[in-house]
């Protein structure tokens, strides 16, 4: 492949000034590959847990075995791993709706969360499902201008009614920085010690293997992600998993299934085998996507581009935030990302109404599993301010590749 002479300098220089921030990557991989195998071997994983079941699914020892291994690398006391999950947002929706009742409040703490999740918390009586049409409070606490929490606003907004603290562990689409698992430890302890009963909830989606702790470690009561994103290691082909106290994971599985059956149900469908193969590659797929963003912010920076994090900065999701002048120069960005594709190259990707999304996006997504973030990929509401969003890359070479298509995209297109 070539490249132009200004984009070889540039990565030149780059790949210099970043080396021991890749070094540190790779002392992350490590650790959390040694947990994943060590969870692998005290439950004696085998060949024959790999096996499918039908119907009911009664006595599906591998489904059985692989909660007990993801509740182990989470360091949490049960997890529920499904494919019948469709997405992250199904999953956050099934926790939620698992532990919240009619005249119980949600309050969100790290301020208005993830497009999805919009129609998820809903309007009273909209009729729709929600959790306000079914009666369940909502109320959030916007962080302060720095992207921290804002304590005297939490204290005042917890209630005899507070139920479920939402965190957000990632950015979404907003421009801050992804809370670390330490600052989810101290809204852990600020809100436990306004009232102990409180049930912590984390959206832990993008987050999975970015530090060597998981907000489960920390005393937060449930949390959950998407297997089409981090823990899936790019090769689960769905599903997602709720982790955490055993209680509240339970009532989760009521929801997901029904009351009395839970999690003791569910053929799954052929998907045992790349599930655990893929929590098993998950650390070091996820270590090949962070160096890719930050390769991605070194080189965009390198351009004159505002990004969030920057190079240097420590990172707790897999999101490399970049901020443009307007929704043309967004757009060719989105569109070059997608040139670099193994699948789907040829595409080219134009704003749509998204069912969920609030605004029309764009999405660059030539993954071999349809949404998987993992994967090279990039997308974008088209609002102001112009922000993509770019992420994963299962090896870093792809998610490099991503990075100068997109400003060789950008240079063809006359933005640079």
């Amino acid at each position: 492949m070539v490249f132009s002479d200004k984009v070889q300098a540039i990565m030149g220089k780059v790949e210099q000034k970043i080396s021991g921030a890749i070094q540190q990557v790779d002392q992350l991989i490590d650790p959390n590959q040694w947990k994943v195998v060590a969870a692998f071997q005290k439950h004696r994983v085998s060949d024959y847990h790999f096996n499918s079941s039908t119907g009911y699914g009664y006595n599906d020892r591998g489904r059985e075995v692989l909660d007990l291994v993801y509740a182990d690398v989470f360091g949490a006391e049960a997890a529920l791993v499904r494919p019948h999950f469709a997405s992250g947002t199904h999953t956050i929706s099934t926790a939620l709706f698992g532990v919240l009742r009619p005249g119980d409040e949600l309050l969100y703490i790290t301020g208005t969360p993830y497009d999805t999740l919009h129609k998820v918390i809903g309007e009273p009586q909209d009729g729709k499902g929600s959790l306000q049409d079914w009666g369940v409070h909502y109320a959030e606490v916007a962080l302060l201008e720095d992207g921290l929490p804002d304590w005297i606003n939490i204290q005042k907004s917890i209630t005899s009614q507070t139920k479920v603290i939402g965190i957000q562990r990632s950015r979404g689409y907003e421009w801050r920085a992804s809370f670390t698992v330490a600052q989810i430890a101290e809204m852990v302890q600020f809100v436990k010690e306004i009232n102990p009963a409180l049930i912590v909830f984390v959206d832990n989606c993008y987050g999975e293997f970015t530090e060597l702790l998981e907000p489960t470690q920390v005393d937060v009561d449930l949390m959950a992600g998407s297997l089409i994103k981090n823990p899936g290691g790019g090769i689960a082909e769905s599903g997602g998993y709720i982790a955490g106290k055993h209680k509240y994971v339970e009532l989760a599985a009521f929801r997901l299934t029904a009351p009395g059956i839970g999690g003791d149900v569910g053929a799954m469908m052929g998907a045992t085998h790349k599930m655990f193969q893929g929590l098993f590659l998950a650390p070091h797929m996820v270590g090949q996507a962070l160096k890719g963003s930050i390769f991605a912010a070194a080189m965009f920076e390198e351009l004159g581009f505002a990004t969030q994090p920057s190079w240097e900065e420590s990172r707790s999701d897999l999101i490399q935030a970049i901020r443009f002048t307007s929704a043309d120069h967004l757009i060719a960005f989105v569109q070059g990302v997608q040139k670099a594709s193994a699948v789907d190259a040829h595409v080219v990707p134009e704003p749509w109404d998204m069912p969920g999304y609030e605004h029309p996006v764009i999405m660059a997504a030539g993954t071999f599993i349809q949404g998987g973030s993992l994967e090279l990929s990039a997308d974008a509401p088209i609002r102001e301010p112009y922000i993509a969003y770019m992420q994963g890359g299962l090896t870093y070479s792809h998610a490099k590749l991503g990075v100068i298509y997109a400003i060789e995209h950008l240079i063809a297109k006359g933005h640079l």
